[in-house]
């Protein structure tokens, strides 16, 4: 059985006095902390040891120290601690918390999840991502919405920390997701935290520094990357984000203050990203981008209902602008239509197909769509 914890304190009048006072606890305690109580006042020196302390030896070195810096001899107090379970007390100071759909809880939580939502079982950890931070909780505050606008199939969680975005990416789609870290500890606690969560097979995760890494350029492009990271980091690496971001993908980004906004938003619309939102949050901020640039959408037999009438809407010019592929941008083939915001936002709307439409400006169709007469 551990034995007590006891403190031992003692109040001399000056910073000299509290180094020496200092050096001699240390002789008997497990940890020694020494300050000053008010403003050119007295210091307070108490150290802490495991099992009731030789009050008679302390108070005799005590003797010698005040006649060697000619002070009163200072008075001794011992306390027993109170006997604390750090670790409850540790996993109290982390409630669980509904974000959005998702529920973020520790394992101490033994109520089950409420209804319809997502858990997400982090518990505190020596790496970041807890929920409880205002950038943790603004991504997946929009990684929430995105959840809204169809699936995402290739995602990156950059400097993924406890994992926390990445786990909660693969439980809202079940599809695999790349979690990278510069540090290996936090890449060890978010495969423990993937593990935990059930979805181990589909959280891949791997140290990285940066975009830099083999795993990084050989999972991209990517049509979701999170990246909860600096402000100063975050605006450097945005041209290595649109570089690995394909046509028409999601970045949410966050760890900046509101006042920084403006330069990282600066970096990435410099790097080809259009902001399309942001969720502010105690001050902090996260945006979601979009790189700009077509994704193509696959014309199938279970659409045809749905495109006759948006065909006609085209002829009758009543919605959008018809040009052909490749006459604005390189990247499309020849031989198709690409329809703008109006005709996308036609189709989000329908229950057919709206669940399976990118949050992308433009949509390709992959095959040509004959005119109707």
């Amino acid at each position: 059985m551990t034995e007590r914890l006891w403190r031992v304190g003692v109040t001399v009048p000056d910073e000299r006095a509290a180094d020496a006072i200092a050096e001699l606890i240390c002789l008997v305690a497990d940890a020694v902390t020494a300050f000053e109580t008010t403003p050119r006042g007295p210091w307070l020196v108490q150290g802490y040891v495991q099992g009731k302390p030789d009050r008679a030896r302390i108070e005799a070195g005590l003797a010698l120290a005040a006649g060697a810096l000619h002070i009163s001899e200072p008075t001794l107090h011992l306390e027993p601690q109170e006997e604390i379970d750090w670790l409850k007390r540790n996993q109290e100071s982390f409630p669980p918390l509904r974000i959005g759909r998702y529920f973020v809880h520790g394992s101490h939580v033994e109520d089950p999840p409420p209804a319809g939502s997502i858990p997400l079982l982090i518990d505190a950890a020596t790496a970041f991502g807890t929920g409880e931070h205002a950038t943790t909780e603004g991504c997946l505050r929009a990684l929430g919405l995105l959840a809204r606008r169809g699936r995402r199939r290739r995602i990156l969680d950059m400097g993924a920390g406890t994992g926390i975005l990445a786990i909660a990416a693969a439980k809202t789609w079940h599809v695999k997701v790349l979690a990278c870290d510069i540090d290996a500890h936090s890449v060890e606690v978010a495969r423990e935290n993937a593990r935990l969560n059930g979805v181990a097979p589909l959280v891949a995760c791997r140290a990285s520094d940066g975009y830099g890494g083999p795993s990084v350029r050989a999972g991209a492009p990517y049509d979701l990357v999170f990246a909860n990271i600096l402000a100063r980091p975050l605006a450097r690496m945005a041209p290595d984000l649109a570089r690995y971001l394909a046509p028409g993908g999601i970045a949410i980004l966050s760890g900046l203050l509101a006042s920084q906004e403006a330069y990282v938003a600066a970096a990435h619309r410099a790097a080809g990203l259009v902001l399309l939102g942001r969720i502010a949050i105690k001050g902090w901020h996260t945006l979601v981008l979009r790189r700009a640039g077509c994704m193509r959408f696959t014309v199938s037999g279970r659409f045809e209902r749905l495109l006759g009438p948006i065909r006609r809407a085209f002829d009758d010019k009543q919605i959008g602008t018809r040009r052909p592929l490749g006459s604005t941008r390189r990247d499309r083939p020849a031989g198709g239509w690409a329809w703008t915001d109006s005709v996308f936002n036609a189709l989000r709307r329908s229950p057919l197909v709206g669940a399976d439409l990118e949050m992308t400006r433009d949509v390709v169709f992959d095959r040509p769509i004959a005119k109707q007469h």
